[in-house]
């Protein structure tokens, strides 16, 4: 596919700032005292909703989630389908305003977890009750990197805020054999501070995919309907430790170390039916294939950081090392039976293994240098390692000798390098804030077949530029403005061109040809803050360049290849609009609604033109306080469907239920229902002059959670709970 020519906007982007530099969204409703904002960060309008804490800052929303119900036994997957903004589908995606392409950082810090194929499943690896808050950022600043085209989400997990020991524990038991076990541990004495959080989890999905495929037989023309059905079960044990400590080596200086282990491993089984349907209901094909085998990842992450203050207050210097690796490795046994025609049974295996590193280093520098006026300065350089390899073999069944199958041998490598400066200046005039930014980032990029001995090097610099405005109408009001522009590189497993055969008939296989992604995306809104209630309109446009998507090709003979393609044209519009407050004194809500308009250009592709498409993605969420000893909470969240080059996705919806109870001054039963209904069903409906296509996976998402939690120690607390702005 020959590159498509630079597309040219007919407003620049810094006159489409200056001229629009009214706007953008605040949120929440009143009802706790908030701590004042650290130095180095700017408040808009900082307001506290029942039950989900919100502040809104010049860049970012920061949602404090710590005492949401669904974050005692749940995951992190679990907290951010509760979030404003956030969806999380049936197979764990996260997208922000209905894209998904979204930087997941924890602690302000990239994690392998949430990059490459296994993204979703990870979501199950990190304990939602280690987290403390979670930041959007849909136009993020200059000091984050520029990867993510709808924007930044940073998982914040808990510090240390008290004197002394303190811990807890927590146990409960899950529908179908599920269970989660852990603990938390911290204390601070003298200059040093420490946590521990740990906790064991028995997880178990069942999934179940089906697909018809109608496509003219290659030698006869007439239609045929090739029908595939896969039944999917996983279990899982994931044991997360982490263990963060902070020493302060004088009043101005301090050391700092995080060290997280994750990971989950279990048996993965299946069995998949296909069938194939000639015109008048002849059935010509019927097979069989069953699988057993073992996926296992560890994911390690290793952080280092000294601060060093200055005499001048706010002034600080920043300097961090870390690194993180993953390895995943899976292995499957297949047996394949073929009725029709009948065939003697055929044994083979498949197996691949991955890793992927990252190492980085950052300096940053702040510098309040007059009333309200804050510079930074930051250099990063990161390093990414993708090293893949797979393997497969047929076995003799009455020896059980091996023979290697050449046709499933990979052997693929992948290195990135990134350098970055940024400089950013916030500046507060009256009633207006002001944060400009602009960061530089060069990347030079290595991808190497082994297998077929090609090499394919890339290099580029771009400049990313961001701008937030806010100006304070009222004590009450608020108007807002956000501009950013972004780059989502291509992951690299996306960029192997090896034919992935596990789920025959449904290969897949990556596109060297990928192109970065890139998005210039600008919000504007208005906030209102009542007493007691908050409202927020916010309105988005997000401009994508080269956007890459999924596109379907039928093979014949019921065999189907799906691989990664760039768009011309895919761009997204809405208006989002928020609201906090009560229906009663002890019933709190939280609604939320994205009314979005989303267009797609695949002519370049072979597809019809231009297509659009609306809806709304909406989310809803009940905290009811009957007395002081209980908590109730539901959340309703639906997703619209959402179009595809080739036709679309279907609408999903999902309640989720939880109720705590406090049994004395440190024991609490809780118990949470996620997915009530069973809702978390994804359809693809795809139509093409070539093939029509419906697929649909269904996941068993009804999970039952019940149990405990004990809190013990003798700490103190030195300052009430509150938001800390990270940058």
């Amino acid at each position: 596919m020959s590159p498509n020519p630079p597309r040219r906007y007919g407003v620049p982007f810094a006159t489409l700032a200056v001229a629009l530099s009214l706007g953008a969204a605040q949120v929440a409703a009143a009802a706790e005292p908030t701590e004042p904002t650290p130095a180095g960060a700017t408040e808009s309008v900082v307001v506290t909703a029942n039950r989900l804490n919100v502040q809104t800052l010049v860049d970012r929303k920061v949602y404090s989630v710590a005492t949401d119900v669904q974050a005692t036994f749940g995951a992190v997957g679990d907290l951010l389908g509760v979030i404003p903004s956030i969806d999380v589908d049936a197979d764990g995606v996260v997208s922000l305003r209905g894209d998904s392409n979204v930087l997941i950082l924890v602690d302000g810090k990239p994690s392998p977890l949430f990059s490459g194929p296994s993204a979703a499943d990870n979501l199950q690896s990190i304990p939602a009750k280690d987290i403390e808050r979670i930041e959007v950022l849909t136009t993020p600043p200059a000091q984050y990197k520029a990867e993510g085209a709808a924007g930044v989400i940073n998982i914040i997990m808990k510090k240390k805020r008290t004197e002394g020991l303190d811990g807890s524990v927590q146990a409960s038991l899950g529908s179908g054999g599920r269970s989660v076990v852990g603990t938390n541990l911290s204390y601070h004495g003298g200059p040093l501070a420490a946590s521990f959080s740990g906790t064991y989890r028995q997880d178990y999905k069942s999934r179940e995919a089906t697909s018809d495929l109608i496509a003219p037989d290659p030698v006869t023309g007439t239609p045929v309907d090739y029908h595939s059905v896969i039944r999917e079960r996983v279990l899982r044990d994931i044991p997360p430790l982490a263990l963060t400590a902070d020493y302060a080596l004088d009043d101005r200086r301090t050391l700092s170390v995080q060290l997280s282990r994750t990971g989950r491993a279990g048996l993965r089984t299946y069995t998949e039916l296909n069938d194939t349907t000639e015109a008048g209901g002849v059935e010509s094909a019927s097979s069989r294939r069953l699988s057993a085998g073992h996926d296992r990842e560890i994911d390690v992450d290793e952080w280092l950081g000294y601060e060093q203050k200055f005499a001048r207050a706010g002034e600080l210097l920043a300097l961090g090392l870390y690194h993180s690796t993953a390895h995943e490795t899976e292995h499957y046994d297949y047996t394949n039976d073929s009725f029709v025609p009948s065939a003697p049974t055929l044994y083979n295996n498949l197996g691949f293994h991955d890793e992927r590193t990252t190492t980085e280093f950052s300096a940053d520098y702040t510098l309040p240098y007059a009333p309200s006026r804050v510079l930074k300065l930051g250099y990063a350089f990161e390093r990414d390692n993708y090293d893949y390899a797979a393997g497969g073999a047929t076995v003799d069944p009455s020896s059980g000798v091996s023979v290697p199958d050449p046709t499933l041998d990979d052997d693929f490598r992948y290195r990135q390098d990134i350098q970055a400066l940024y400089g950013s200046h916030q500046s507060v005039f009256g009633a207006w804030t002001f944060l400009l930014g602009a960061r530089a980032e060069l990347a030079q990029t290595e991808g190497r077949q082994i297998t077929e001995q090609a090499t394919a090097r890339h290099r580029y610099l771009r400049l990313y530029p961001n701008v937030h405005v806010d100006r304070a109408l009222t004590d009450r009001s608020t108007l807002t403005f956000g501009a950013s522009r972004r780059v989502v590189r291509p992951d690299p497993a996306a960029l192997d061109p090896y034919v992935d055969r596990e789920y025959t008939p449904n290969l897949r296989s990556g596109n060297p040809e990928l192109r970065p992604q890139y998005t210039q995306s600008f919000e504007a809104g208005y906030g209102y803050d009542a007493a007691g209630a908050s409202y927020t309109l916010t309105g988005y446009l997000r401009r994508n360049r080269d956007s890459a998507t999924d596109v379907l090709e039928v093979l014949g003979n019921g065999l189907s290849l799906a691989t990664r393609a760039n768009l011309p044209r895919n761009d997204a519009s809405g208006v989002e609009i928020t609201a906090n407050g009560h229906l009663l004194r002890q019933l709190g809500y939280t609604l939320s609604g994205n009314l979005f308009r989303s267009e797609i250009d695949a002519s370049a592709l072979g597809y019809p033109g231009l297509r659009t498409t609306s809806g709304l993605n909406a989310k809803l969420k009940l905290d009811y306080r009957p007395t002081a000893a209980d908590s109730a909470q539901v959340t309703v969240n639906r997703q619209d469907r959402r179009l595809t080059p080739q036709g679309y996705v279907s609408a999903i919806n999902v309640v989720n239920l939880g109720y705590r109870h406090a049994l004395g001054a440190r024991l609490t039963a809780v118990a949470t229902l996620s997915d009530a209904f069973n809702g978390q069903r994804y359809q693809r409906i795809a139509v093409t002059p070539a093939f029509t296509q419906f697929y649909e996976r269904r996941v068993q998402g009804r999970v039952l959670y019940v149990g405990v939690v004990q809190t013990f120690g003798t700490a103190r607390k030195v300052k009430p709970a509150g938001f800390d702005y990270d940058n």
